[in-house]
């Protein structure tokens, strides 16, 4: 067999397994679903279908409840898309959604689950069930947590972009969005001038009556440039957040906190790379020159991705045409590996920008 046909067969291995497993919940598939449940360990199963508001809310607190089995080896939390995989959810008599089922070490008559859809009660549940002693694992949290002592240092903070959620903890409304605001937080956490934050109103009446505040949640953006404050209007998925702070912030993160594809990228800087790609060797050096000085022009953030940009076309002169494209496959290969958060935004602002300076074949 050849080098790349092994190469192809791995690739397609690796992708099968990969789309086995996701956030430590197993997805059970037609294919898939009698060879890992009423086996040799019991499984808690969510048959659920994607558009389903309910499964939506749900899906934070089950992603958890994996987190925190997935060292259980008597134990398999997984989930089933009725859309996709109709016939085993009509097998298992699914009529709404999400449906949670226990089906014990062995067994495929399935128990269905009425409790409350929350990780810790579900945990208790498959606890009792399966005999384990797992406890959710608890997280620290990368909202910020106003009160009137740090309220006016944080949120008026002239250099920061600053979104609060002012909430009530006896509010129904605040509960279900809590898991998607942790996730807004958790998004944004790297970006210094950013800070996803929220305040206690029902206990700060005071300050939040200041601000308008008279119904829960309550959302107000505060932009560097306006400490007022402006309501918040936008949708309330975690990608509704996300695109509005990108917008807002002239951020580029995706909902998982990954940098976009526009990240590092400078507008000002673009026609001289594509000058630069097109030219021949002695005409780089005077676009190389151009370049430095318009790098000069630069402040903040563009500045320090203007280096970048420098640093690559230094390169691309130094190792030929070819350097750009091997560059991004050497990054890409190490953004495969477990590197730290800002560690992959290092290698994705690199990657970023070597991207402009890949000649067209």
């Amino acid at each position: 067999m050849a080098k790349h046909q092994i190469w192809f067969a791995f690739a397609v291995l690796a992708l099968i397994l990969s789309s086995a497993v996701a956030d430590d919940v197993v997805v059970l598939t037609e294919s898939n679903f009698e060879k890992e449940v009423g086996q040799d360990r019991g499984a808690l199963v969510e048959f659920y279908a994607p558009w389903c508001g309910h499964c939506k809310k749900l899906a934070p607190e089950y992603e958890k409840l994996g987190s925190s089995f997935k060292k259980a080896k008597s134990v398999l939390i997984g989930k089933v898309d009725c859309d996709e995989h109709k016939s085993i959810c009509s097998k298992y008599g699914v009529s709404g959604y999400p449906t949670i089922q226990w089906f014990p070490k062995g067994s495929l008559e399935p128990k269905k689950y009425e409790g409350q859809r929350s990780a810790e009660a579900l945990a208790e549940f498959v606890n009792s069930e399966g005999g384990t002693n797992v406890k959710i694992a608890s997280t620290p949290s990368s909202v910020v947590v106003l009160s009137p002592d740090n309220f006016n240092e944080i949120v008026l903070d002239a250099s920061k972009d600053v979104l609060v959620e002012f909430y009530a903890p006896w509010c129904g409304h605040c509960k279900n969005l809590a898991p998607i605001y942790e996730k807004v937080a958790t998004a944004f956490k790297l970006e210094e001038k950013v800070v996803i934050a929220n305040l206690d109103a029902d206990k700060y009446k005071d300050l939040a009556e200041k601000y308008g505040i008279s119904g829960f949640p309550t959302l107000k953006f505060f932009p560097k440039g306006n400490k007022d404050g402006e309501d918040y209007e936008g949708g309330r998925d975690v990608d509704d957040f996300v695109n509005f702070i990108n917008e807002k912030a002239g951020t580029n993160r995706d909902a998982k906190g990954h940098l976009t594809v526009n990240a590092g990228i400078v507008a000002s800087l673009e026609s001289l790379v594509k000058e630069f790609v097109a030219a021949g060797n002695e005409e780089k050096k005077d676009i190389f020159a151009k370049m430095e000085e318009e790098v000069g022009k630069l402040s903040g953030s563009a500045a320090s991705y203007g280096k970048i940009y420098l640093k690559s076309a230094k390169k691309c002169m130094e190792k030929g045409g070819d350097y750009a494209k091997s560059e991004m496959e050497r990054i890409e290969r190490m953004l495969e590996k477990s590197i730290s958060p800002a560690k992959a935004d290092e290698f994705g602002l690199k990657k970023n920008i070597l991207s402009r300076f890949v000649q067209s074949s």
